[in-house]
């Protein structure tokens, strides 16, 4: 064999090798046991089918979608089995059940449930929405009425919300000492990513510059005593590996993982992504994900994708058997579905790495990998065992590192169908966009960026980069799957309003002001983005995602097509119900919290 045919053959041997551990399969739901028939009938349904994209009539048996058109083109069925015809969706619109591709369903109940220090209005979905904190003087004032209505002295307090940006100030613990010097307290940065604690806190947990002197992100004052700050990832989970049996309490968490799931019931959800699992504890986390999946109470699928890091923690060089064994714990409403990684700092905190050029005031944020060699080492195992790989990606060398791992990880062991996903894609270029196409990787953007972010953020990074940020148009213009996603509790799980901020680049301020509006994209594409794009995005698009014989029967029952209404009122389009597996869910029902059994 000559020399160039030889090379040929080793590249064609590494591409089928990186078959063998692929885990993307093609698996629909099993067959539909079929005795009786419902057929809803809408005034319109939107099937995000490109073959058949609206019909009037579908007909659902055993929870599984069996046919979609009109009711004469069901009559194969109808004709064959008892059906009952219900109409009562017949003055509304049905389109697949919104898919959430990027959230965390437990950590989102839990804090949303916590007392609140939000800067823009948070809903609730069971009573009046919390009206957000003006400023850093309400926000002190109201975390100081959290803690004087709390009868227990000792009781820790925890909040979330607190918008570094929106206030204008990072919390140090002298400042959280003006709630209360006695009462510990942390408050939980908006972004998920940072904690700051009060002096009181530090003494309560015994927390010494000693003690955390290996514990990255635990910052120091001058005098070289902690000031209160615990920042990114590492830190945050010291202090709740400290404190989490105090504020993170079991008996809570039923209703906590409820509050979640009502919120995105009423939001259009019946699918959504749990992307980080196993943060707060792995096995706590899968009793109430595998009890959740089994009651009739919730509204939802989850979708986990593990986070790599506590797996590795726990079970060492068995983390990734450990991880592939939780597939066993599937069912119709979990599925568990690769695993998430973490390139660099966050976008609200502003410590996301930036470099060309960095932040205006200098600064570059953080990255958690020195090279993106460094992050293809970390991930290689995974990518070797066929794991559908999500990054947390914000700034412009967190996706740099992103994609240039990929290329590494591909040039080592190429892979088929690696959908590989970069999630948020805070700041990014059209180079990188270019890069992504070629490396055949998928993204899910953060619409928050735009619609509540911009307006805080280009004072630190000017009106260009958070003008283009997530680069809707772009992506879409070079064929990349893409789709949006909340982040919730990062912020609230609305499909449609992501939507609406994705066609018109608009932000929630109602100043007119339109954020690089040559990155918008049609309302079609966008409501791709929140249903097969999604379920594309979590490796579930062969059991939801659109309306189609053999799928799940979740739907979306709206007031109009939101891509008919101006799009202006795209966020405005009124939810009515959810269908899951063929139950019909009225958003009135979801409108109080309930045992979860």
């Amino acid at each position: 064999m000559n020399f160039k045919f030889k090379l040929i053959a080793v590249g064609i041997i590494g591409l089928f090798s990186g078959l063998a551990g692929a885990v993307q399969l093609l698996e629909p739901p099993s067959t539909p046991k079929v005795s009786n028939i419902t057929v809803f009938v809408a005034k319109k349904i939107v099937t995000m089918d490109p073959a058949i994209p609206n019909a009037t009539a579908v007909a659902v048996a055993d929870g599984r979608i069996l046919s979609v058109g009109s009711l004469e083109d069901l009559k194969p069925w109808t004709d064959k089995y008892p059906t009952q015809i219900n109409r009562q969706f017949s003055d509304k619109v049905i389109y697949p059940g919104f898919v959430e591709p990027h959230a965390h369903p437990l950590l989102g109940g839990i804090l949303f449930n916590k007392p609140l220090l939000t800067p823009s209005p948070m809903p609730n979905p069971w009573g009046p929405a919390f009206p957000g904190v003006p400023n850093l003087q309400a926000a002190i004032a109201q975390l100081k009425k959290y803690s004087d209505d709390i009868k227990d002295p000792n009781q820790t307090l925890l909040a979330w919300g607190y918008d570094v940006v929106a206030m204008g100030k990072t919390p140090d613990r002298q400042l959280l000492d003006q709630a209360s010097t006695t009462r510990p307290i942390a408050v939980w940065d908006a972004s998920g990513h940072d904690m700051y604690v009060n002096s009181a806190f530090l003494k309560a947990y015994d927390i010494t510059p000693e003690k955390t002197k290996n514990v990255k992100g635990a910052m120091l004052d001058k005098d070289g005593q902690l000031n209160g700050q615990f920042l990114e990832i590492p830190a945050l989970s010291y202090i709740l590996k400290l404190a989490g049996k105090d504020v993170l309490k079991p008996s809570e968490i039923p209703t906590d993982y409820l509050y979640m799931s009502d919120l995105m019931q009423q939001g259009g959800i019946t699918t959504s992504g749990d992307l980080a699992f196993g943060s707060l504890n792995i096995d706590m986390e899968l009793k109430i994900a595998k009890a959740f999946s089994q009651s009739p109470a919730g509204a939802l699928r989850i979708v986990p994708v593990v986070y790599a890091d506590p797996f590795i923690q726990k079970y060492g060089d068995k983390a990734i058997a450990e991880a592939q064994a939780l597939s066993q714990q599937d069912n119709d409403r979990l599925i568990f579905q690769g695993v998430k990684f973490y390139s660099d700092g966050g976008y609200l905190p502003e410590t996301m790495r930036m470099e060309h050029p960095g932040y205006i005031d200098g600064s570059l944020g953080s990255s958690n990998f020195k090279s993106a060699q460094d992050f293809a080492n970390a991930m290689k195992p995974w990518w070797n065992a066929g794991y559908h790989i999500h990054i947390h990606s914000n700034g412009d060398i967190g996706n740099q590192n992103s994609i240039n791992a990929l290329q590494l990880m591909i040039d080592d062991k190429p892979r088929f169908d690696h959908r590989y996903t970069i999630n948020h894609f805070g700041i990014p270029s059209t180079a990188m966009v270019m890069k992504i196409k070629a490396l055949g990787a998928v993204v899910s953007a953060n619409m928050s960026y735009i619609s509540e972010r911009a307006k805080l953020e280009y004072p630190a990074l000017g009106v260009d980069r958070v003008s283009y940020a997530t680069r809707l148009g772009t992506l879409v213009r070079n064929g990349i799957v893409t789709s949006i996603h909340s982040d919730a509790p990062v912020s609230a799980p609305v499909p449609l309003k992501e939507a609406w901020t994705a066609v018109t680049r608009k932000d929630v301020y109602n100043d007119g002001k339109v954020w690089a509006p040559a990155e918008a994209v049609t309302a079609n594409d966008a409501m791709k983005m929140i249903t097969i794009n999604a379920a594309y995005t979590l490796g579930v698009e062969d059991k939801v995602g659109s309306i189609e014989a053999g799928k799940f029967a979740d739907f979306a029952v709206l007031d109009a097509d939101p891509q008919t209404v101006p799009v202006n009122n795209i966020k405005n389009v009124g939810v009515y119900a959810t269908v899951l597996g063929g139950k019909v869910i009225p958003v009135s029902e979801t409108k109080k919290p309930r045992p979860l059994q």
